[in-house]
C-alpha cells in the first residue's frame, strides 16, 4: 500500500514548529511495509485541507493526518473529513466521559467546546488517546483508508503505536505477516555504506533494504513477509549475513538504540568507568552519555577544557606542547592523547576520551575548520589518537565529533 502524510497546522507553515510527526510516521510506515511517496503540510484552512485530501485520495491508499483535532475553531480536520466523505460527526461517549472526568478531577468547569475532541465520523473506529484528550479516528471510505491523529507528538506517537498500527495491520488480513529487523551503524557515512551495499539495494525485492541516516549514525531496516516468524527471520538472516560480511565492523546494534546507549551498556557489562576531556565539543559528549539511564554508574565526570589555560591548569598538559614555536598545538594528536591520559588520572577511571579540534566558523592555529583529534586512554594499554576531517557547520562538526568519539570508544570496548 501507498500512504500520504498530511500535517495540519498554520504554525508548521510559519516555521514555528518543526514537523517531527512526519519523520516519525514515515519511519513507522516503512516498518509496516507501506511506501510513503508524498508528505503535505497545510494550514488551518478548510478549503485547502479539503483540496489536499482530494489530491492525496487520487494517489494514496492510506491518508494519515496529524493535527487539528483540538477544541478550538481552527481545529478543522474532523469537520473537513466529514464534509469530504459526507459522513456525519457524532460524539464518542467514552471519550467525552473521559474529558469530563478530567475537568472534574481538576475542579474546573469544562468549556462546551471541549466536547469537539470527542467527535468521530460515522462508521469509523475511535483511536484512544492515552496521553491527551482528543480521540483519533480510523476510517475506510470509498476504497481509501483515513487515519486522524492529534498534533502533539506525546499524544500522536502512542496513539499510532498502540492503536493505529494494529488497525493498519488488520487491513492486510489474509496476507502473510510482516517481519523486520533493524541494523545500526556508526563510523561510516550513509553514502559510503550505500556504496558498499549498492548491488544489494538495487537488486532488492524480498526482503527489502531501507537505509536511513541521522548525524553520526546510519540505520538499515530489513523487511519481509513470510508464513511464520521462523521463516521470516530466516529470510532476513540471509541478507543480514551478506551485509555483515561487507560492513560488519561498523554495526553497533540490532535494535533501535543510539550509540551512547550501547557504549554505556558495554561499560556497565564490563564494570568499567569513563571520563572525558572536551575542548571543541564543549561538554556535548558528556551530555549525550549522561542522558542514558544508569550512566552514573560508569561515567565519573568530564572537564570542558576550552582554553589552553584550562588544558594546562586543570589537566596539566605542558604549555610547551600547546604553544610556542615548534609545538604541536592544542589541536593535535599529541594534545588529544595528553588530555585523555591526564583526565583519566584526574578522575581515576578505567577509560578516558578527549576531543580537541576546530569547530569553526574560522580556522585556529592555522588549522582548517573540521579538523578534530579524538584521544583514547585506557588503563595499562597504549593511548592513541584518531584524526578526523569533518564537514558541516559549527554545530554539525561538534555533534559529529562527539559521535565519532563514541564510535571509537565502542570499538575499544568491543575489542
Amino acid at each position: 500500500m501507498k500512504a500520504e502524510i498530511i500535517a495540519v497546522g498554520t504554525e508548521l507553515l510559519l516555521g514555528q514548529i518543526v514537523n517531527t510527526n512526519a519523520q516519525y510516521l514515515a519511519q513507522e510506515c516503512a516498518g509496516l511495509g507501506i511506501d510513503v511517496y508524498f508528505q503535505t503540510v497545510v494550514g488551518d484552512n478548510e478549503a485547502r485541507l479539503k483540496e489536499s485530501l482530494q489530491i492525496a485520495k487520487n494517489r494514496a491508499d492510506i491518508i494519515i493526518c496529524t493535527g487539528g483535532l483540538g477544541p478550538t475553531q481552527d481545529d478543522l480536520t474532523k469537520d473537513v473529513l466529514s464534509a469530504f466523505t459526507g459522513l456525519p460527526l457524532s460524539i464518542h461517549q467514552p471519550s467525552l466521559d473521559k474529558i469530563a472526568a478530567l475537568f472534574q478531577s481538576r475542579g474546573v468547569p469544562m468549556v462546551e467546546s471541549n466536547a469537539r475532541q470527542a467527535l468521530i465520523l460515522e462508521g469509523s473506529t475511535p483511536l484512544a488517546n492515552d496521553t491527551g484528550l482528543a480521540v483519533g479516528v480510523a476510517l475506510t471510505h470509498g476504497g481509501t483508508h483515513y487515519i486522524l491523529l492529534p498534533g502533539p507528538p506525546k499524544e500522536m506517537k502512542p496513539m499510532f503505536d498502540r492503536y493505529a498500527k494494529p488497525w493498519i495491520r488488520s487491513l492486510s488480513a489474509g496476507e502473510k505477516p510482516l517481519y523486520s529487523k533493524m541494523l545500526k551503524f556508526a563510523g561510516i557515512g550513509e553514502s559510503n555504506l550505500e556504496h558498499r551495499l549498492l548491488d544489494l539495494i538495487q537488486a532488492q525485492a524480498d526482503p527489502t533494504i531501507a537505509p536511513y541516516a541521522k548525524e553520526g549514525e546510519v540505520m538499515i531496516r530489513l523487511t519481509t513477509r513470510a508464513e511464520s516468524e521462523e521463516a521470516g527471520l530466516g529470510k532476513l538472516s540471509q541478507v543480514e549475513n551478506e551485509i555483515r560480511s561487507r560492513v560488519g565492523e561498523y554495526l553497533f546494534a540490532e535494535e533501535d538504540v543510539n550509540l551512547e546507549h550501547v557504549v554505556v551498556r558495554l561499560l556497565t557489562e564490563k564494570g568499567l568507568t569513563l571520563s572525558a576531556a572536551e575542548s571543541c565539543t564543549g561538554g556535548l559528549l558528556s551530555e549525550l552519555v549522561t542522558m542514558i539511564p544508569g550512566s552514573s554508574q560508569v561515567f565519573k565526570g568530564g572537564v570542558v577544557c576550552y582554553t589552553n589555560e584550562v588544558k594546562h591548569g586543570i589537566l596539566n598538559v605542558p604549555m610547551t606542547l600547546l604553544e610556542g614555536e615548534g609545538a604541536p598545538g592544542a589541536i593535535s594528536a599529541e594534545a588529544a592523547v595528553a588530555l585523555a591520559d591526564n583526565v583519566r588520572a584526574l578522575m581515576k577511571t578505567d577509560l578516558a576520551v578527549a576531543i580537541t579540534g576546530v569547530a569553526g566558523p574560522s580556522s585556529s592555529e592555522d588549522k582548517p575548520v573540521g579538523l578534530v583529534y579524538i584521544g583514547i586512554s585506557a588503563h595499562n594499554e597504549p593511548s592513541f589518537a584518531e584524526k578526523l576531517q569533518l564537514s558541516g557547520g559549527r554545530e554539525m562538526i561538534r555533534l559529529r565529533a562527539a559521535k565519532s568519539a563514541l564510535y571509537h570508544l565502542w570499538r575499544k570496548l568491543k575489542r
